[in-house]
């Protein structure tokens, strides 16, 4: 599995109506989008043991749930599906924070070039 610095984890099941209307309305455009590069979506099934690598994550017995985490640290989350427009403008306000925080390593990747560049 690629390492991302940044991921979305949805948590999902199978049955779940509200999950696949995300995989209709999002899923197949979400990788190609700004916040899909920034943070690639991971899937994890609620009913199955949760990966090591997420153990930090208190799972809520909800599908879907969005997860938004780096370098092990949860950043904020998306608690259902609300739909497209409202998922998205939410997402945007976790990704916010993601930069505000100060966690971004590409933010930080890109401010240490330009300190180079500046030199």
């Amino acid at each position: 599995m690629k390492v991302h610095a940044a991921e979305l984890v949805m948590f999902e099941q199978a049955g779940c109506a509200w999950c696949e209307i995300f995989d209709r309305e999002v899923a197949p455009i979400y990788p190609k989008t700004t916040e899909g590069q920034r943070a690639p979506l991971r899937r994890v099934n609620i009913d199955r043991a949760l990966p090591s690598d997420l153990a930090f994550i208190e799972v809520e017995r909800l599908a879907p749930l969005f997860v938004l985490v780096e370098n092990g640290h949860e950043i904020g989350r998306i608690r259902g599906y609300p739909g497209e427009d409202n998922f998205w403008g939410l997402l945007g306000v976790l990704i916010k924070k993601l930069d505000t925080a100060g966690t971004s390593g590409e933010r930080s990747s890109l401010y240490e070039k330009s300190l180079h560049v500046a030199s």
